[in-house]
């Protein structure tokens, strides 16, 4: 029995059905862990200690046997703390926050190539005020070579520099750049 709180009529924890409903939410997000490649797992925060009961369910194929694995797995996940599991939701869902900000991280970089692009030494000029760092031979070569390809039509070579220069500068590299490599890339790809 729950039972309740005799001022306030409130139950002491949650209902078996809320329990259920917790853990099928848990085995849904083992399946999609396990679905995920070793490149893609690696980029979420997953503890160490579940990678090898991912990797042994992956390796069964027996159709109950896999099922009794996930369930395991489920079970070893319902162990470690809500914020972990929130971690590894938020980064596996596509409108998570951590999306959100490798978007907006990514939109940010793109306004600054378009206005380099368009201002010139003006935005430039704004650019190196921000941060102070930054390479101005190295990034007016990039403005300048960008213009040359999109005046003669050629494949967009520097265009691309410019965005990972500015991507290393503004987002801040190795801490925060691999972040939004897919995006990147995935964008690279819708300019051709």
């Amino acid at each position: 029995m729950r039972g309740r709180d005799e001022e306030t009529g409130e139950y002491f924890s949650p209902s078996r059905s809320q329990n259920r409903r917790d853990a099928l939410e848990v085995l849904a997000l083992g399946e999609k862990l396990v679905a995920l490649t070793d490149a893609q797992l690696a980029k979420l925060p997953v503890p160490e200690s579940l990678l090898p009961h991912i990797r042994e369910c992956r390796r069964i194929t027996s159709h109950i046997a896999h099922k009794r694995q996930l369930a395991y797995l489920a079970k070893q996940m319902r162990r470690e703390d809500d914020e972990v599991l929130e971690a590894i939701r938020d980064a596996l869902d596509e409108d998570g926050e951590a999306a959100r900000r490798e978007v907006a991280a990514m939109h940010r970089v793109e306004a600054w190539r378009e206005r380099l692009l368009a201002d010139g030494d003006a935005a430039l000029a704004q650019l190196l005020d921000e941060h102070p760092t930054a390479d101005r031979q190295h990034l007016r070569a990039l403005v300048r070579s960008a213009l040359d390809e999109r005046r003669k039509n050629k494949p967009p070579r520097a265009f691309r520099e410019l965005y990972r220069a500015l991507r290393e500068l503004i987002v801040g590299g190795a801490a925060n750049g691999d972040d939004i490599d897919e995006a990147d890339e995935s964008f690279e790809d819708d300019e051709r």
